[in-house]
């Protein structure tokens, strides 16, 4: 991509350098901007159609607000490319999402004008009243914008927000309206959008009264605060009140998104307003590309792409995601009491299947978690198996009802922990890396990670059919490694691969595939340890614990977060009866793994084949040494 082609883009630097651009050279930046980001995002992956239908939007904020000293608080943080073009990251999009790179999402360490870190959905108000405050505090008078999506909406967080802001000035809430999330946004509060999109009129009946009013001698003025400062049934009538209204915003909009007066003008009414305030503005998902405008879902999160012709459509089936929404769709065709639910991420969840042939026992409940958890129990208390299909880093969310509304009274709820370990590019608030250490800490709770495709049904089998409470099966980003046949045509808690000596390599997950090539080179070596392959994580399996009680040289290496996962149960089990061994951990250490491929991150953690063939030759050398010392 020969950047040199944009000329309006390549004079902006920073939002000082776009106030200096000429009213009528706007547009052409604009376009600039939407052709860049296809031609680069083609070439790393990433957040395309959100950040197209924010073109015009983030240009205005910048022209009007002066970042970072005004905070700019962007929801979730997907729609934030054509802020950090403008924020001075344009030579570093090559490096979007990659390992070194910029984030794909907003970081404050990343830049000062990220205002606040992002990753999840709906927190934006919550991070930006605060942001206000403490602004407010400081005897500061700067202005706090929240940028948030009408997905997210359909999460708590933001209504808890919206009702601690009565009394905030300065503070602006933007809802971008453009009927997505990921999915198709779903229930009564969409609708109520729509309803507001669909009457542009109210906005200007209410202006056109208060001009009236204004320029009304002696009795105009006092008659609009009168009716200003009226009960609710008579504002209602007259002013036709929104909901916004109703917490103590200001509201304006809706607002064409995608026309630059438009915008400027609303952002500088907003600026003059006493009061916080709520704008709507109304704009087309993937504005600009024909291919995103017609498919805004498919091009919401995408690999590289062609960008002359287009990305091609997923494959229906070739992962993780996909055999278990084939496998659940099949559940349900067999047995009327199987539900699913998702928190809008449908199609990311492989869900589309059982959505298609079971309509009635579909349940997108939009970004809600914790919602879609307590849900889930009050299926189960009336007799239906629900089946909760949520990313690892989402699940995190609802930790709380899993604990208070599931497990202490021993629900039958399932819970498909999708993306569990590393998923790469996305960074540190996407990893699934914690679930197995939060998830095997709660009683009645079962949690199994199988290593293919072959596991994975049987694992939903068990969990629907054959386990109390809380069943977890949690399974990977992508596809199998197709590497090995399947170790049993039922399911097993565990698997041993015999070898010869006395190491044990023992594994979950993805990583069996890591261990049998680490198995392969120690054979090279000359060396041929076991393998313990878990299905059955937690609780852990005892009859495991006996088999691996012959080993001295145990290795465990786990894609999760080392403090209390299944590697130091595994251990604390192994003491408890009496083992006097070398039990040696591999996890993920207590911290955050940045963006980078999955091969690589699992390389740079030591779990990779060829690092675990290393660890275990370099430890059974040590230990040789101290003996011989």
């Amino acid at each position: 991509m020969d950047i040199k082609q944009y000329t309006l883009l390549n004079r902006v630097n920073s939002p000082e350098d776009l106030k200096q651009l000429k009213t009528d050279e706007l547009a052409e930046y604009c376009s600039e901007v939407r052709s860049f980001l296809v031609h680069s995002v083609s070439e790393t992956g990433g957040h395309l159609a959100s950040s197209l239908g924010v073109v015009e939007l983030t240009v205005a904020l910048h022209r009007i607000f002066n970042s970072p000293t005004d905070k700019i608080v962007w929801d979730v943080g997907h729609q934030s490319y054509v802020h950090k073009l403008i924020t001075g990251r344009k030579d570093q999009f090559s490096t979007l999402r990659q390992e070194g790179g910029i984030s794909g999402f907003c970081r404050p360490s990343e830049n000062p004008h990220d205002a606040f870190i992002s990753g999840h959905s709906s927190t934006s108000l919550s991070a930006a009243l605060g942001l206000s405050v403490a602004s407010k505090l400081k005897g500061e008078d700067n202005y706090t914008i929240a940028v948030v999506g009408d997905g997210a909406f359909t999460g708590g967080m933001v209504y808890e927000a919206l009702n601690n802001a009565e009394a905030s000035k300065n503070f602006i809430v933007i809802l971008n309206h453009n009927e997505m999330s990921i999915s198709k946004n779903v229930g009564g509060f969409a609708r109520y959008l729509a309803s507001l999109r669909s009457k542009p009129r109210y906005l200007r009946l209410k202006s056109v009264v208060e001009k009236i009013l204004d320029k009304t001698p002696l009795v105009g003025k006092k008659l609009k605060e009168t009716l200003l400062h009226s009960k609710a049934a008579v504002k209602h009538l007259l002013y036709h009140s929104t909901f916004f209204e109703d917490f103590g915003f200001m509201y304006l909009g809706p607002v064409d998104g995608h026309n630059m007066e438009d915008l400027t003008n609303v952002l500088n009414r907003a600026k003059k307003a006493d009061q916080p305030v709520f704008i709507q503005v109304d704009t087309i998902k993937g504005k600009g590309y024909s291919f995103a405008e017609e498919n805004p879902g498919a091009y919401h999160g995408v690999s590289k792409f062609d960008a002359e012709r287009g990305t091609p459509e997923q494959e229906l089936t070739g992962s993780f995601s996909n055999v278990f929404g084939l496998a659940l769709k099949k559940m349900g065709d067999d047995d009327q009491r199987v539900c699913a639910v998702t928190a809008a991420m449908k199609y990311g969840t492989g869900l589309q299947f059982f959505s298609a042939s079971h309509r009635d026992r579909f349940f997108d409940v939009g970004i809600a978690e914790e919602h879609a958890l307590t849900f889930c129990c009050g299926l189960a208390q009336n007799g239906m198996i629900p089946v909760f299909a949520v990313y690892s880093t989402f699940l995190q969310r609802a930790y709380d009802q899993i604990i208070h509304d599931a497990a202490i009274e021993n629900q039958h709820i399932v819970l498909a922990v999708d993306r569990a370990g590393i998923v790469g590019n996305d960074g540190e608030t996407h990893q699934g890396i914690f679930d197995v250490s939060f998830l095997s800490s709660v009683p009645n709770t079962t949690v199994y990670s199988p290593s293919d495709y072959t596991e994975l049904r049987q694992c939903l089998t068990k969990a629907v059919y054959h386990t109390p409470g809380v069943a977890v099966v949690r399974y990977p980003k992508g596809k199998e490694s197709g590497h090995y046949k399947p170790l049993s045509s039922e399911f097993e808690p565990f698997h041993l691969l015999k070898g010869n000596g006395n190491c044990l390599i023992v594994v979950y997950g993805r990583l069996f595939d890591e261990a049998l090539h680490a198995k392969q080179l120690l054979r090279q070596q000359g060396a041929d340890p076991a393998i313990l392959k878990l299905c059955q994580i937690s609780p852990l399996p005892k009859e495991a614990l006996r088999m691996a009680m012959s080993y001295s040289h145990i290795f465990f290496f786990e894609e999760g977060i080392k403090t209390g996962g299944a590697a130091e149960q595994f251990a604390a089990g192994l003491m408890e009866m009496g083992y006097e061994g070398n039990v040696h951990i591999q996890a993920i250490p207590d911290r955050f793994v940045p963006q980078s491929s999955i091969p690589r991150a699992l390389c740079r953690l030591g779990l990779d084949g060829k690092s675990m063939a290393q660890k275990i030759v370099q430890e059974i050398k040590q230990g040789e040494r101290k003996k011989q010392a």
